[in-house]
């Protein structure tokens, strides 16, 4: 049986002009591969695109460095890995992530390399001279020169403006007021969570804190239902990321692939939403962040249940067991959801998985789908019940967390199940619309039982069309800023009962903004919208309101909005 052969060894002259094996090689690919096989020696394997910045380029070039590097190391039959997983065989890796780095060197291949210096073994203090890394552990120990990582004083400037953006997020202050709010003079800060997270970008003294401004704008886009902005702000952070090794790296990854998956699923693209998910569990440094940093692990577990729940809602009218299968593992992910969110001390973050959980089972529960497991209950299934105790829950968090709004969600799904039962013929006459009886505000009470101390009269009139124009008229007074989907639906609600209550001119006003805000919504959206308005309003308030055509290919959906 033949003998396998032992690839050759590398001989690498650090002297000018460089060489390998004799013949001139290009001092940024050699560089490189020399790079690789210290950090291989001394510093654990890998080397980041930050090591290279600054040394053999910038960030304008670091993508054709690494590429011409790769094409030198095929002509030296040298094999060299990227990513974080250095067990990986390089043959097996995605090409197109190599430019992202980090790189590292096998072991088998390390021991080929002979780094020499003048024809001898080149010593470790050579080694780090020619790499510049002696030259740069002295300029970090000079006098008056403190390290990158330092503590300064201008820390706490940011921190505090940055923990400003959180909260004015968390009250749904999310863009500038129309109306200045109450605690603006006292603080001389901006009221609005865009205004402060850019502020603090002015502060942030760090590679850290400035990518932590970009993917914080990213969120916040995100929740204003701005695609276009949010991915603009994501691409930035993996530049950010990219030419600088900024500390906490592996958790700026896992949550700009989260909001990657976010803005696709906000655009309805579901295969594209889940496929980023899936891809974030499997790599391992992202998976790593994913198991142990509960923020991140409610981020993922809410995201993939939404995203299983609209999945199970599509397929149910014509693949029943599979839409039961996904309809029980969106409810075990919204478990495990809240269970993160209580890990992390996160009111704000359980209350919003506590919505779309009770939101879920009531939905599942309108396809057929309500006899799953998880929401039976003593042997019977009370789904409506269970559904409005768990947005009552959320409404309960909200209200015991300092400084939290209160959550327009919970209204809007508590005015649609209120109404749910109602289900005329299409278009109904006023009167046979009017004759509909959907459970008021005390019964939904009654409902959540031991939590019905979360419907305070302040923020729970005793009429739905009451509560829908609080939300409204808060939002235009500039107190708090709904996105678009969420505006539309306390619109659309708003018109409902104020029909139903006999009001039509006040449906037909509501119904005019919620005409011009449409356009704004994605397809799938608008048609929710689009059919509701023009099958379950009644006929007298259809004809005066001038509905949204419906689209060329009719399809029905049930409850498409989600947080």
């Amino acid at each position: 049986m033949p003998q396998l052969k032992t690839p050759a060894p590398l001989s690498i002259e650090l002297t000018s002009p460089q060489s390998v094996n004799g013949n001139r090689a290009a001092f940024q690919s050699l560089w490189l591969l020399v790079r690789m096989q210290h950090a291989h020696d001394a510093e654990g394997g890998l080397v980041r695109l930050a090591d290279l910045r600054g040394e053999v380029s910038d960030a304008s070039t670091l993508r054709m460095v690494v590429s011409r590097a790769f094409r030198d190391f095929k002509a030296w039959n040298i094999e060299v890995g990227w990513g974080e997983d250095t067990q990986r065989e390089p043959r097996f890796l995605n090409a197109e992530r190599r430019s992202q780095g980090p790189f590292w060197l096998p072991a088998a291949e390390a021991k080929r390399l002979r780094v020499l210096v003048e024809g001898r073994a080149a010593t470790a203090e050579e080694v780090a001279s020619f790499l510049g890394l002696r030259s740069r552990k002295r300029r970090a120990a000079e006098p008056g020169s403190p390290p990158p990582d330092a503590v300064h004083l201008q820390d706490a400037a940011f921190w505090k403006q940055l923990v400003a953006s959180q909260q004015a997020a968390r009250q749904g202050r999310l863009m500038t007021p129309v109306a200045p709010m109450a605690d603006s003079s006292a603080t001389g800060l901006p009221v609005s969570a865009l205004e402060s997270i850019r502020l603090a970008g002015t502060l942030a003294a760090t590679d850290f804190q400035r990518a932590l401004v970009t993917l914080n704008e990213a969120m916040l886009w995100r929740r204003l239902g701005d695609n276009e902005q949010a991915r603009r702000r994501l691409q930035a952070l993996k530049k950010q990321r990219l030419a600088h090794h900024v500390a906490g790296n592996d958790y700026l990854g896992a949550m700009e692939c989260i909001v990657s998956a976010w803005c696709a699923y906000t655009a309805r693209d579901l295969p594209l939403a889940q496929s980023l998910l899936s891809g974030m569990a499997e790599d391992a440094a992202r998976g790593l962040v994913l198991r142990h940093h509960p923020d991140v692990r409610f981020e993922w577990c809410n995201l993939w249940a939404l995203v299983c729940r609209s999945r199970a809602l599509g397929l149910s009218a014509d693949d029943k067991p599979a839409a039961a299968a996904l309809a029980e593992e969106s409810l075990q992910r919204f478990g495990e959801a809240l269970a993160a969110a209580f890990e992390s001390h996160s009111f704000d973050a359980a209350q919003h998985v506590a919505a779309n959980m009770g939101m879920a089972a009531w939905l599942f529960d309108r396809v057929g789908l309500s006899d799953l497991p998880a929401l039976a209950h003593d042997g019977h299934a009370d789904t409506t019940r269970r559904a409005v105790q768990w947005i009552a829950f959320s409404e309960w968090l909200c209200g015991h967390t300092d400084g939290q709004g209160r959550s327009a969600w919970n209204a809007i799904y508590l005015m649609r199940i209120a109404r749910g039962h109602c289900r005329p013929d299409e278009q109904p006459t006023l009167a046979q619309f009017r004759m509909q009886k959907p459970l008021d505000p005390a019964a939904i009470s009654r409902l959540a039982g031991p939590l019905a101390d979360a419907f305070d009269a302040t923020h729970w009139p005793a009429r739905w069309v009451d509560v829908a124009q609080a939300r409204l008229a808060d939002h235009q007074a500039g107190r708090r800023r709904y996105p678009g989907l969420q505006h539309c639906s306390l619109l659309f609600e708003h018109a409902w009962y104020a029909a139903h209550a006999g009001d039509l001119k006040a449906a037909e006003q509501s119904l005019g903004v919620l005409r011009e805000a449409l356009p704004q919504l994605v397809p799938s959206d608008r048609a929710y919208f689009t059919e509701s308005w023009n099958d379950t309003l009644p006929a007298e308030l259809v004809l005066e309101s001038k509905p949204p055509r419906r689209p060329a290919a009719r399809k029905k959906a049930v409850g498409r909005t989600a947080r």
